[in-house]
């Protein structure tokens, strides 16, 4: 039992080694570590809260990465870390009463919106533009918003806070991925904070991914900081549509149940 439960741990390790790399660059982490922790035995309620310690990690390792670059200035960006953490929270909490099957239901088709505006958009890169939103409207209404659904239901959060940092805030896309992960850090605190507040985490497997997951996130955002939006934009791209099928594939999405499949 304790060799088959090390083999298990091993391939989880490896997971979130890969998925600290690719989420680092364009997020879409929780896309392999989630079915990863359900394939090893781990209750949904418990996989969806140690994910969020893994997570936490290979967040943080990404933003640090990022600010020694001088990609993020911690001391004017705390306010909107602030508020994905407080949205965070309330989303967690609020997670049992939400209509999650709508948002099951709506996710594949925004992701797809998402994945679609980047391809349409062929003057996307890393230098910043126009902003459509002030930064008090825009940290005060899209930042917790986003951060709510991160506690509320997770995947296709950094797709969402890379959107709206290209397409409101006018940040080029190798910026924009640095805030997306410095305000992913901080959501993934605030959910992190519920899910242990109900005791629904494995604390041993989610601070042994976290590690993987850490040295994977440096590996990544030393590569976007590199290449820049020619390894960010198609990467966004793929797995924004990677992550859709992989919902619209699940026996419980309600679309699927909807048109009989």
């Amino acid at each position: 039992m304790l060799e088959f439960f090390d083999q298990i741990t091993l391939l989880l390790i490896i997971a979130a080694f890969i998925a600290g790399i690719i989420d680092s660059i364009a997020g879409g982490g929780g896309m392999i570590t989630i079915p990863a922790l359900l394939l090893a035995g781990i209750p949904p309620i418990e996989a969806l809260g140690t994910n969020k310690v893994q997570g936490l990690f290979g967040s943080t390792s990404a933003t640090i990465a990022y600010a020694r670059k001088g990609l993020v200035n911690l001391k004017e960006q705390w306010p909107e870390a602030l508020m994905s953490l407080i949205g965070s929270i309330f989303g967690a909490l609020l997670a049992t009463i939400l209509p999650v099957d709508i948002l099951q239901a709506a996710l594949p088709i925004l992701l797809v919106a998402i994945a679609a505006y980047f391809i349409l958009k062929p003057d996307i890169d890393d230098i910043d533009r126009h902003r459509r939103i002030s930064p008090f409207l825009f940290g005060f209404t899209v930042v917790p918003l986003i951060g709510f659904y991160d506690g509320v239901f997770g995947p296709g959060t950094g797709s969402f806070f890379m959107l709206a940092f290209v397409s409101l805030a006018g940040y080029g896309i190798l910026k924009a991925t640095a805030h997306t992960k410095l305000l992913n850090c901080t959501s993934n605190l605030g959910s992190l904070a519920a899910f242990a507040a109900v005791g629904v985490i494995n604390w041993k497997i989610g601070i042994a991914m976290g590690v993987a997951q850490f040295i994977g996130a440096q590996i990544g955002a030393a590569m976007a900081v590199k290449i820049g939006s020619r390894i960010i934009k198609p990467l966004l791209i793929i797995i924004s549509l990677a992550l859709a099928v992989r919902l619209l594939i699940d026996e419980t999405n309600p679309i699927r149940q909807l048109i009989g499949f």
